[in-house]
């Protein structure tokens, strides 16, 4: 590394504007911000030297010049806006609406949003801030920060901290608020630090070169917003691990006890009652929208109990629960346990919970039943033997059939349209099977030579409440990365960085200030401490350019 001495006699990292010590241009420095005579003095970072301007050679210093450059950032950071925007378009795979058509993605955003949902799913947009692409993008934003932050940050803290109150005569007379005067006397000296120290300026002396300053810890309210974003962005990688951030779906059925998603089978919740509560239609101020919309809900909620799995699990054996929490989940009033917390998010009405079938002879004009049945749809078997010797097997199973491509299909795997293809064995075993297709409002004889038929005898329906499950364990983070950003705003914005020096030429004085903000601030503070005296106020020589 190339050092560059002073005519002061310090000698200087490669790279510096402005001499450490005295504060006079570097000659030899490879910018030229310091070097032109007829221009002010160039503070930023007070002139020191910083990595990403004196190294440009090996692939690590190629790669930290590139973060941190400020524009880089920049445009990382609209790349992760104009993303998020595009993303909030149509709803993200995990707020599928629970009454949507499929809640396959593959399936909803075609058949809702037609061409543009199809593409949107195909490009990853559907799961955008799961997505790698997103994940790497956020995490070279971070990478960013850090980098600019550190290449700006060292460099302006060893300026600041090794300054000395006695400069160079062209770093005073080429600041932005300069002024000189002839003659001072020890007298007006004496008022012009007893003024300093009435501002509150923090007042250092050498050979009566003085530097007073002032809210020095403001330069640091950028680098504290850096740091506050960083822990955001960190917390924001977070949430793409299971064991910080938990977002799933359950459906429960009334009745029925299942295992709560995410939690690896250690928790369990039972749906004992399902409420479902609407506005009354005869009520005059809804009438008109219970007109236009049908039924509303006013009112729907989970009586849930929350169960805990003790002792070690056999495989085939029933768990052994312990009960954690009973309570009504309704919407706006979760439930909540052990980091846990489950949201009533939608609900299913008239869900089969099972069928009754009756077997007769097809030409029989009162239907007489000859046997019956009852599926179980949550676990259909897959024969059923009658007492009066039928057997009849579920060939096949649609839970919520639909036609595809005039292909049999079921649409999700919940029982809202169930339908079968039945394979009914006469008795005896003598005669060959035959095949039927049955489900709501639909009776097919495939072959029209079967000699019995199958009907629906009963049904049974139940709701079905559809739960979102989420544990967050990064939202502590947000709100201290969030905090600490406030404060890194708050120090930037409500103080300011303010030096002024003294300099003594002969019997005369050179007065010289600068601030990273509000320099009519500083002019007012300088106009404070010379009152009472004859020394000549600061001009804005930026103006008189």
């Amino acid at each position: 590394m190339n050092k560059i001495k002073c005519e002061c006699g310090h000698v200087n990292p490669e790279g510096t504007v402005l001499c450490e010590a005295c504060g006079k241009p570097v000659e030899e420095n490879q910018h030229i911000d310091g070097n032109d005579k007829r221009k002010l003095l160039n503070m930023r970072y007070d002139g020191s030297a910083r990595r990403s301007q004196t190294y440009n050679k090996s692939i690590v210093d190629k790669t930290w010049n590139f973060f941190s450059s400020v524009k880089i950032g920049v445009w990382l950071i609209v790349l992760a806006l104009v993303a998020s925007a595009i993303g909030t378009i149509f709803p993200q795979e995990q707020y599928i609406p629970a009454n949507a058509v499929s809640r396959d993605p593959a399936v909803f955003y075609e058949a809702r949003y037609g061409m543009l949902g199809q593409i949107y799913y195909q490009l990853g947009f559907h799961n955008l801030y799961g997505s790698w692409w997103y994940m790497l993008l956020i995490a070279l934003i971070g990478i960013s920060l850090i980098i600019c932050s550190i290449d700006r940050f060292v460099p302006l803290y060893k300026a600041l901290k090794m300054q000395k109150p006695k400069r160079h005569a062209t770093f005073i007379k080429r600041q932005r608020l300069f002024s000189e005067t002839d003659q001072v006397t020890v007298s007006e000296k004496s008022k012009l630090f007893s003024g300093l120290r009435k501002q509150r300026y923090k007042v250092h002396e050498e050979n009566g070169h003085v530097l007073a300053e002032k809210g020095r810890f403001s330069r640091w309210g950028p680098y504290v917003n850096h740091i506050g974003l960083i822990i955001v962005l960190i917390a924001a990688l977070l949430r793409f691990t299971p064991f910080m951030y938990l977002d799933e779906y359950v459906w429960v059925r009334e009745g029925e006890q299942t295992v709560i998603p995410g939690t690896e089978g250690e928790y369990y919740i039972k749906n004992k009652q399902f409420i479902l509560e609407t506005y009354d239609k005869d009520d005059e101020r809804f009438r008109e929208a219970i007109a236009q919309e049908g039924e509303v809900a006013k009112n729907y909620q989970t009586n849930a109990v929350i169960y805990k799995e003790t002792g070690e699990s056999v495989a085939g054996a029933d768990p052994k629960l312990e009960k954690v929490k009973e309570e009504e989940i309704r919407m706006n009033h979760p439930l909540k346990f052990d980091g846990y917390t489950l949201y009533q998010a939608g609900y299913q009405q008239n869900e089969f919970k099972s069928m009754t079938f009756k077997v007769h002879r097809k030409e029989d004009p009162d239907e007489k039943a000859l046997g019956s049945f009852t599926i179980d749809l949550t676990e259909p078997k897959d024969e059923y033997k009658l007492d009066s010797g039928f057997r009849v097997v579920v060939s096949q199973y649609y839970p919520d059939y639909e036609l595809d491509d005039a292909e049999p299909a079921s649409k999700t795997n919940y029982p809202r349209n169930p339908a079968f293809v039945f394979s009914v064995h006469p008795p005896g075993g003598n005669e060959e099977p035959e095949m039927s297709f049955v489900g709501i409002g639909k009776n097919v004889d495939a072959t029209d030579e079967n000699d019995y038929k199958l009907g629906i005898q009963d049904f049974e329906t139940r709701y079905a409440s559809g739960l979102t499950v989420r544990r967050d364990h990064t939202l502590p983070l947000f709100i201290i990365g969030a905090a600490i950003f406030m404060i890194g705003v708050i120090q930037g914005m409500y103080w300011h960085h303010r030096r002024i020096w003294l300099h003594p030429n002969g019997e005369g004085m050179m007065i010289a200030g600068h601030t990273n903000k509000n320099w009519f601030g500083l002019k007012k503070d300088i106009e404070q401490i010379i009152s009472d005296t004859n020394v000549n106020m600061v001009d804005d020589q930026q103006e008189l350019e």
